[in-house]
């Protein structure tokens, strides 16, 4: 008589299956987080008002007063030839090849706002805050001199 014996294994405590459910939230938020990014890399905007200057579309927008811009200094740059005022360190944004987008270290040691993605296409705006802002816009000049008229 060749019969088989089943002795199961004692089903594992439900320890097991919340550590796979923390899991997998941590991989859905993270998968989130990546397509808000891959969405606003094509959708960040910025708006002059009286208000300031506003940026939207990316995590780190915000209103920039009218009266913390320091448009005097402000400057169109190509961040290419620029080395003082490129990218060092981020410190708290988005680095991609072809967008940078949050707080970074300047090569001359300033703090700055960037939102590029065209290097060679930048307006740098210096701020009474600590920090400069620094955007890819189609025309640079164009958007300082909005600023300069309110």
């Amino acid at each position: 008589m060749n019969t088989a014996t089943v002795f199961p294994i004692i089903p594992a405590a439900g320890k097991s299956l919340w550590f796979l459910a923390v899991i997998a939230l941590v991989l859905l938020l993270s998968a989130a987080l990546m397509g808000y990014i891959a969405w606003s890399t094509r959708h960040v905007t910025c708006t002059v008002s009286p208000a300031g200057l506003r940026i939207q579309g990316d995590m780190y927008g915000r209103l920039i007063p009218l009266q913390s811009l320091l448009l005097d200094k402000a400057a169109v740059t190509n961040l290419t030839t620029d080395k003082d005022h490129q990218a060092k360190w981020r410190t708290n944004g988005v680095g991609l090849p072809g967008y940078a987008s949050g707080w970074f270290k300047l090569r001359n040691g300033e703090k700055g706002l960037l939102f590029v993605t065209d290097p060679t296409h930048v307006a740098r705006i210096p701020t009474t805050e600590g920090y400069t802002v620094m955007l890819s816009v189609s025309d640079p000049a164009a958007l300082i001199d909005a600023l300069k008229g309110l």
